[in-house]
């Protein structure tokens, strides 16, 4: 996406000079970006380097010291997001999955996507208790749309499954999949392919595009591995001891002396794995 295609989609996130201490240590410094309606951006650097930490004040996790976010929604609100908290931040349109994967692993497949859609529930305690006919038609609305959240994953025909029992690739799946049940316009994904093999990488390339195309939704992702990375991400932004070193298109930030010093030291031409081969870094 170009700059003029970016200004013309509309923003999603605007973000000035967010940082972060822990105990004295900066572990942020300074982050800001700009992210526009349906882009697909990477946030990549050497471990330690604070991602994590980006998304974790994204999310509302941690308050940041220092710095703003802006908030664009779909019907075109503006919310000051460095002040509101996660569950806030996931009912105005930003969802998340975690590096680790977090789900309810003692609950059921289906009824961890039905969690996430009590969000956007239209029924009162009232409704309920009485088991009227609201609370009926609710309960039907969210099993047809977790179901379809399922299909789309190819795992609704486990849905009565626990989920601690589905193999990783699918957890990880599932933990997108919940995500995506809230609605939201800003998707973060926090290292979406930790631990899948290149098969399960290749697969999720795919899935992560069709679904930012089907949802018609902003995506932003922490990953390791460059050959997702550099496949499906237009911009990507280089994060080294809490700074922004780098932030271009793939083929600019591949070769980006800076970046590659940061991951490789001197005396490398550019990063690897991003010619089709599976590069984890």
């Amino acid at each position: 996406m170009s700059g003029t295609d970016r200004a013309a989609a509309g923003p999603r996130l605007r973000v000035q000079n967010l940082s972060i201490d822990f105990g004295g240590l900066k572990a942020v410094s300074g982050f800001s970006c700009e992210l526009y309606q349906g882009e697909l951006v990477g946030l990549i650097g050497p471990n330690g380097a604070g991602k994590t930490t980006v998304f974790n004040m994204l999310s509302g996790i941690y308050a940041p010291s220092e710095g703003e976010m802006e908030f664009y929604d779909l019907r075109g609100n503006i919310y000051h997001a460095e002040k509101l908290s996660p569950a806030k931040l996931n009912r105005i349109g930003i969802a998340r999955t975690f590096q680790n994967i977090r789900l309810f692993s003692n609950l059921s497949v289906e009824d961890n996507i039905r969690i996430a859609l009590h969000s956007g529930r239209a029924v009162n305690p009232l409704d309920v208790v009485l088991r009227l006919k609201r609370f009926r038609l609710d309960e039907e609305r969210m099993t047809s749309r977790a179901g379809e959240l399922l299909s789309l994953f190819k795992i609704d025909k486990k849905k009565h499954e626990l989920a601690r029992n589905l193999p990783y690739g699918e957890q990880r799946k599932l933990e997108i999949a919940r995500a995506l049940a809230s609605g939201p316009s800003l998707l973060l994904l926090d290292e979406p392919a930790a631990g899948m093999n290149p098969q399960e990488t290749g697969e999720l390339m795919k899935l992560i595009s069709f679904v930012r195309n089907e949802f018609h939704l902003t995506i932003l992702l922490i990953e390791h591995d460059m050959r997702l990375v550099m496949g499906i991400c237009e911009r990507i932004m280089v994060l080294d001891y809490g700074r922004t070193i780098a932030a271009g298109r793939p083929e600019e930030i591949r070769k980006d002396p800076a970046v590659i010093k940061a991951y490789l030291g001197s005396g490398a031409a550019e990063i690897p794995g991003a010619g089709g081969q599976a590069g984890g870094l």
